[in-house]
């Protein structure tokens, strides 16, 4: 399969969109490798760890809905015409599902704690209210839940940066730079 060598350039995304996008794909790697090292290894920092899953994951949530509703209101550039349908479709379901992963993961962490009796308390002593009452089998599920879908971003990550790179070398048909503000 061959790709025509389109060195065109796409229009930028919105300035806040570009900043909300790196800011919160540099917060999502962080969340990811903390996670990964709590849930793999029982240290002295874990407190310390814990808060800052629970204050970054928070922070998350507040910046997707801040993202949403950038995207709804500051409209996406349009891609290339020369772009293939099935490409077409795959960006769109890989960004719903990248949108669906980013609100899950903080909300279905919040419910687990929840479910656990833990309470929530974020840096600076700042409590945010439970979701719901003690579940203890509720909480395992969720915690399950958690981690599965923890994996399941650090695979729709690999893809959406295989697709990058995929538009940036391959294509270069000006995705990857209107991401980076050219």
């Amino acid at each position: 399969m061959s790709f025509p060598q389109n060195t065109g350039h796409a229009a930028p995304f919105p300035r806040l969109s570009i900043l909300l996008h790196w800011v919160m794909a540099a917060l999502i790697i962080v969340m990811l490798f903390v996670g990964l090292f709590m849930a793999h290894n029982s240290t002295v920092h874990y407190a310390s760890l814990f808060t800052l899953h629970r204050t970054v994951g928070f922070l998350l949530l507040l910046l997707v809905i801040v993202r949403l509703i950038n995207r709804f209101t500051n409209h996406t550039p349009p891609l290339p015409n020369d772009l293939p349908a099935p490409m077409k479709l795959a960006a769109h379901l890989s960004h719903i599902l990248l949108y669906g992963f980013m609100l899950a993961l903080p909300l279905v962490g919040w419910a687990m704690l929840s479910a656990g009796g833990y309470p929530i308390t974020l840096w600076g002593g700042c409590h945010i209210p439970s979701l719901m009452g003690f579940h203890p089998h509720l909480w395992g599920e969720l915690r399950c839940l958690h981690s599965l879908l923890a994996y399941g971003l650090i695979l729709l990550i690999l893809a959406h940066i295989g697709a990058a790179l995929l538009h940036g070398i391959i294509r270069r048909d000006g995705i990857m730079g209107s991401m980076l503000g050219r």
